[in-house]
């Protein structure tokens, strides 16, 4: 069974600031469990890399301000 790991990026973060930019959404096929709630994408590759899976990255729909935007 193939793992996907579902993330998006933070909205919080600015360009150039020294903290991990992607969150994890949900884990998909396996047991498979992440302790921290913020990663970096080099850190998500390479523990995708290492069971076996693949990276889906979730589309950005809102700007944070808890209005949405229709896609």
């Amino acid at each position: 069974m193939t793992i996907t790991i579902f993330i998006r990026q933070r909205r919080k973060v600015e360009e150039g600031e020294k903290k991990p930019r992607f969150r994890v959404v949900a884990v998909s096929g396996g047991d498979l469990k992440f302790l921290a709630s913020h990663v970096r994408r080099q850190e998500i590759d390479q523990i995708a890399a290492a069971v076996g899976g693949q990276v889906f990255v979730l589309n950005d729909l809102g700007d944070g301000s808890g209005k949405h935007q229709k896609p």
